[in-house]
């Protein structure tokens, strides 16, 4: 595949500043997809919208190597989006206080003759968190643009522990997009 173009489609700061670790230049186009995917499974699902997201672009962009992601957060097999607003935030994190929880970020990779995509599971446990934490952490607004409503990244009080991959639970697995990126340049 020939291409000296590379397009990230997301507006993620989070995604952008991962990607700039394997990737030195790229433009970022954030995707218009409609990102909805009722009923499927939560692994399904990043996947899903992480190929809706990077159609939408590639459409736009057919010269270039498109990426797209979605991360999902799901509990007891349900998905947790992003809040609605800080009340939901609250609730979401006192449900998750000392619980743990699955983290996926479904990802597609799309250029000219060249197709590919997937998803990451990672596993998150949560400390205990007090409802000062909570509200303190809320009021902050950090949670408010993030899948389960919580950064791993923001503060280390938040995550007990965690299995796999650290920066696909922050929203782009870098392990296996380098991988992604090293086979499509071949």
């Amino acid at each position: 595949m020939k291409t000296n173009r590379f397009v990230l489609a997301s507006a993620s700061p989070r995604r952008r500043e991962i990607l700039s670790r394997i990737l030195p230049a790229f433009e970022v186009i954030p995707s218009d997809a409609d990102e909805h995917t009722e009923g499927l499974p939560p692994r399904e699902a990043a996947e899903a919208v992480a190929i809706m997201k990077a159609e939408s672009v590639f459409a736009r962009c057919p010269d270039a190597a498109v990426l797209g992601a979605d991360t999902v957060v799901a509990f007891e097999g349900r998905i947790l989006g992003k809040p609605k607003n800080a009340r939901d935030a609250a609730e979401t994190l006192s449900m998750l206080s000392g619980k743990s929880h699955e983290v996926f970020t479904g990802w597609c990779l799309l250029a000219p003759g060249y197709r590919a995509s997937g998803a990451v599971r990672s596993a998150v446990e949560f400390n205990v968190l007090s409802d000062e934490f909570i509200r303190s952490y809320v009021a902050s607004g950090l949670p408010m643009d993030k899948a389960g409503s919580y950064g791993i990244q923001d503060d280390a009080r938040i995550v007990k522990r965690y299995e796999g991959s650290f920066t696909n639970i922050v929203g782009l697995p870098e392990e296996e997009i380098k991988i992604q990126l090293e086979k499509l340049v071949k």
